[in-house]
């Protein structure tokens, strides 16, 4: 058997184990979609309101900007008070509805302060791959279970298109996606998962960057995704699930089945050693799980509501 051939054997199981973080984090999701109901945790006031995807690619453009400027002109520490900041926000939002279900709510405020300064401190003080992979779920389940009570499918379609174009020129064009990657990569923070491909492998021991190790051809030790590549499609998931009565689960389900199969088809490219762009792949299978499950249960696109 060649190398090359043993890489990609030894490269299935951790393929499993990235696509099962997609499966634990939009399940969690429409778990938690109750809860943040009752919370009133909605982003947008109308869901339906084409303005809001206005708002969020505006945020979008200018978190990113900012990062990559810090990361180039200014010190990448700012960066990492940023995100831990946005972190321990999100990750209060998670804990707060979930542990107000079986606690007096003051006792449940008290308790996720507690558990979001955990995670912080652990993210700050030992930022192994499996602390940052269990903090990048918990901002996953809030970030996609948020946003997919606050849009409506046919919003949530078009975002998902137009960041799919985004990310393909921020990919294969700009690069400067693998720039961000390696800004954040530097500081250890859950932007990005990480799936070792060995037993042994520590990412408190990775000493080259990602640009940098792939300008030299080297073999990566893990799989990096990220965390916006599994958030974005489990908007859509959320967002069936949420905004359709009667089949809206299965359809949830669908589209979380069309997300893995564009993830499979993602990962026999990304396996060839080059980074992709994952959005078009995973966006492409979650918008395609939709559509024909709704065709097949409702007979049409089930839950869509034009805005015009």
């Amino acid at each position: 058997m060649t190398n090359e051939k043993k890489e990609k054997r030894a490269a299935v199981f951790p393929m499993f184990l990235m696509g099962g973080i997609f499966v634990v984090i939009h399940l969690l999701s429409m778990l938690i979609t109750k809860p943040f109901e009752e919370a009133d945790l909605n982003v947008f006031d109308n869901p339906n309101d084409p303005t809001n995807l206005l708002v969020f690619f505006v945020i979008m453009l200018v978190v990113t900007v900012t990062i990559l400027l810090i990361a180039k002109f200014w010190k990448k520490q700012f960066i990492q008070v940023i995100i831990l900041g946005s972190i321990a926000y999100t990750s209060l939002f998670v804990f707060y509805p979930l542990l107000s279900l079986a606690v007096p709510e003051i006792l449940s405020l008290f308790l996720s302060i507690i558990a979001a300064a955990i995670l912080i401190l652990a993210l700050i003080k030992y930022p192994e791959w499996y602390i940052i992979n269990l903090c990048g779920i918990i901002v996953g389940v809030g970030a996609t279970g948020i946003f997919g009570i606050s849009l409506s499918i046919f919003l949530v379609i078009v975002l998902l298109i137009g960041l799919s174009i985004y990310d393909a020129i921020s990919v294969y064009k700009t690069k400067h996606m693998i720039d961000l990657a390696d800004a954040v990569m530097d500081l250890k923070l859950p932007v990005m998962l990480v799936v070792p491909k060995t037993r042994k492998y520590s990412l408190l021991k990775e000493t080259k960057g990602l640009k940098e190790k792939l300008e030299s051809g080297e073999e990566r030790e893990a799989f990096f995704m990220g965390l916006g590549d599994i958030v974005m499609p489990g908007i859509l998931v959320v967002s069936s699930f949420y905004n359709i009565a009667g089949n809206g689960f299965l359809i949830a389900l669908s589209v979380m089945v069309g997300t893995l199969l564009g993830f499979a088809v993602l990962m026999s490219v990304v396996i060839k050693g080059k980074p992709q762009a994952g959005l078009p792949y995973l966006c492409s299978g979650a918008i395609l799980g939709y559509v024909i499950s709704s065709y097949l249960l409702s007979g049409g696109l089930a839950g869509l509501i034009l805005p015009f």
